[in-house]
């Protein structure tokens, strides 16, 4: 568990901490198939040691912080799936990205995701069932030992407001992500920066905006123009979660270029998202050790 900001310290320094890239499309291009309720959990039961691999590719291309393949084991995506919650698929990914970090100064963060799908616009569960889903994920990572909790792709805000809620009144180091439409609104009709200054309001250490298209980000930009601990991963691929292949259609060398379009905004982290490998946290690696 994180005691001090390091997003704080990132943008005193005038240099963001490098997010690693995508894990799920990764191993979609490495020959595995997703689950359409559990996404790649298994691979944390059955092949821990690819997980293990591509966690160590990141950080060996410089990542500062790496993602437990945690994005699809919460309760209510073991439910869609027709399975009883198991535990153990939260702490295998806890301990097989410990073991990859391990004798360095990576960050853990631990992934929570929307507890329905994540481009899901309408509700199908009780406001009840996602309290309890939220606070199940998040205790059992923290209780794991991850270093903070990376609340991703976050487009409902009643969801935001539980995350948040939870997370400041309990203590735990968090980051709210969010994910948004061509309207600038998230999928239960706020504007992008009502959520942002709600979640700003509820001591996060950072906010941030992910798997939004690029051309997408830019608008964002240009109209919120976010200030204070924030940063972003952008969507590097073409399909969506579930399809056989998310094939990347941003090279890193046109994903560098698309984030120097950030950094005039002071961003306190950059990664990358679905579609996106090492290669792109390289490039983002080299240029700021260029700067």
């Amino acid at each position: 568990m994180l005691l001090n900001n390091p997003f704080k310290t990132a943008k005193l320094n005038g240099v963001p901490l490098i997010l690693d890239g995508a894990m799920g499309s990764v191993l979609q291009q490495k020959g595995f198939t997703a689950n359409p309720d559990l996404w790649m959990s298994k691979l944390n039961i059955t092949n821990p040691d690819i997980i293990f691999e591509i966690h160590k590719e990141y950080i060996n291309a410089g990542a500062d912080i790496i993602t437990t393949n945690t994005f699809r084991t919460n309760p209510v995506a073991f439910k869609g799936a027709g399975y009883p919650f198991n535990s153990k698929y939260v702490k295998e990914a806890v301990k097989i990205a410990k073991d990859a970090a391990e004798n360095t100064k990576v960050i853990i963060a631990g992934s929570n995701p929307p507890a329905e799908d994540c481009y899901q616009r309408e509700r199908k569960i009780s406001y009840n069932q996602l309290e309890k889903n939220h606070y199940n994920h998040i205790k059992l990572l923290m209780d794991n030992g991850v270093d903070f909790i990376l609340n991703e792709t976050q487009s409902h805000f009643d969801e935001i407001k539980i995350i948040c809620e939870y997370c400041s009144s309990n203590n735990i180091p968090y980051i709210v992500s969010f994910y948004f439409d061509e309207n600038l609104t998230i999928f239960s009709g706020e504007q992008i920066h009502y959520a942002v200054e709600y979640s700003a309001d509820h001591n996060p250490l950072a906010i941030g905006f992910n798997c939004v298209a690029p051309t997408l980000f830019e608008r964002m930009l240009h109209n919120l123009k976010p200030n204070g601990n924030w940063g972003f991963y952008l969507n590097c691929g073409s399909g969506n979660p579930g399809d056989e292949s998310i094939m990347s259609n941003v090279d890193p060398t046109e994903y560098v270029e698309i984030v120097e379009k950030g950094i005039k905004y002071q961003p306190s982290f950059v990664g990358a998202c679905c579609g996106s490998n090492p290669n792109h946290i390289r490039k983002i690696k080299k240029m700021y050790e260029k700067d």
